[in-house]
């Protein structure tokens, strides 16, 4: 079966409604908490991509046993230190840095070793910003070129820590925080500003947790040990997920668009500030909170007169992950875009920075980079009649998903190779932009 798509047409205008699927940061961290939890937990619109189904087989390798009803999931805890004791446990993270990077704090106490693995983009990221912090708890961690596979041996000794994370790695941060749930004392963490999706699952689940939010880092002190009972939550859609569809109702003649149930938790609404600061009209409705999590519908429509931005960096974390599709509209925007301080984007499932530059270079668009600052030449009348391969891209699903995008509002003739990727995150992504009328061999 072969493992690539031909898109040879345009998308033909559109006004339409879509739901995309759950949002995939906060479906893993649902899986993680609730195996955690004193009880079962029910989870709603989880997300049912690759990702979180090693999340969830790994979670039954600890001895957490779950099940898979009509509508929901349920997880069945054992408390913070309730996974099985073995001398020896293997768990395969696949593709999922978040699952992998998160997973490792839930095992800072764990009395035997286990064996953390991955799949080859997996294995190329860096996981110094996961172990050097943990390390500091007392747990033993061991690996070779701070990447994957990580052995992790626990200590029934840990000492509570104060660390300063300078990245803005949620994971980095989330990793703190489960296993400052394990660990007596109080830890204390000086973060830059990332995702905050962890805490405020925290906090829900009455975790004694006192956070201070300043105006380019967030303090967090946690007091542990710490048990809390199972729970329910319904997932909302993923903006990420959203971005594509946004983008590619942005760049279609006459096309408008409303996506219902999305996450816009200001820490994930980079890419609709950026959009909107180029001319798109990009608006909000029927907003809500949830258990913490703000919740809206997103309508979108066409844009003709899209116009270059001056990309602040303090918006870079919030779009981080759709970037690819922001390079897209920059490049068919009146001027010349500017982007700085990118190199966050070269240590995701692939360099995405690198992809991205050579990506738009195929297509004809001029770019100019600086380290890790990016020019992005716009093109108003950006028309493609070419053919195009991509292919290469480490599996990538953004990539993959990003090249779409362009095939079917560009022109063109595509191939696009590693089809299967979106499996990691997005299954259902071919379902909806069918259902939007895109046409695919």
């Amino acid at each position: 079966m072969t493992n690539f798509i031909k898109i040879e047409n345009k998308i033909n205008s559109y006004d339409k409604k879509i739901q995309v699927s759950g949002d995939k940061s906060i479906s893993i961290r649902c899986v993680l908490l609730a195996s955690q939890a004193i009880g079962k937990s029910k989870i709603y619109n989880l997300l049912e991509s690759e990702d979180v189904s090693n999340s969830l087989k790994s979670i039954k390798k600890l001895g957490i046993n779950y099940k898979k009803y009509k509508n929901y999931y349920e997880i069945e805890g054992l408390g913070i230190n309730g996974f099985k004791k073995k001398k020896f446990i293997e768990i395969n993270a696949g593709n999922s840095g978040t699952f992998a990077r998160l997973v490792l704090g839930l095992l800072v106490n764990y009395p035997g070793v286990v064996k953390i693995s991955g799949d080859k983009s997996l294995s190329k990221r860096d996981f110094s910003r996961i172990t050097i912090p943990l390390s500091q708890f007392g747990t033993n961690i061991v690996n070779s070129n701070n990447s994957l596979p990580v052995k992790i041996s626990g200590t029934e000794y840990l000492r509570p820590i104060a660390y300063i994370e300078k990245l803005g790695s949620a994971q980095c941060k989330s990793s703190i925080m489960f296993a400052a749930l394990k660990t007596p004392g109080i830890t204390r963490v000086k973060a830059k500003k990332s995702r905050n999706h962890t805490e405020i699952l925290l906090k829900n689940l009455k975790v004694p947790i006192k956070i201070s939010n300043r105006k380019n880092y967030d303090l967090f002190e946690i007091k542990g040990p710490v048990n809390f009972s199972g729970f329910e939550y319904v997932v909302p859609g993923d903006i990420s997920s959203s971005a594509f569809f946004l983008v590619m109702t942005l760049l279609s003649k006459n096309s408008k668009l409303k996506i219902i149930n999305v996450n816009i938790n200001k820490s994930r609404t980079g890419i609709i500030k950026i959009l909107n600061k180029m001319n798109a009209s990009i608006l909000l409705s029927n907003k809500r909170i949830y258990k913490g999590e703000l919740i809206a519908d997103i309508v979108v429509k066409n844009c003709n007169n899209l116009i270059a931005i001056n990309c602040p960096k303090n918006l870079n974390s919030s779009a981080i992950d759709e970037f690819l599709v922001i390079f897209l509209v920059a490049a068919k925007a009146k001027g010349v875009s500017t982007f700085k301080d990118l190199g966050e984007l070269n240590k995701k499932e692939s360099p995405r920075l690198d992809i991205a530059i050579n990506f738009l270079k195929k297509i004809g668009v001029k770019t100019i980079r600086k380290g890790n600052d990016l020019k992005i030449y716009g093109n108003p009348n950006l028309n493609l009649n070419k053919d195009y391969i991509v292919k290469n891209f480490r599996k990538d699903h953004r990539i993959f998903m990003m090249s779409c995008v362009a095939a079917l509002t560009l022109g063109g003739k595509w191939t696009i190779h590693d089809k299967d990727s979106v499996k990691s995150s997005f299954p259902r992504f071919f379902e909806i932009i069918k259902q939007l009328g895109a046409k695919l061999n």
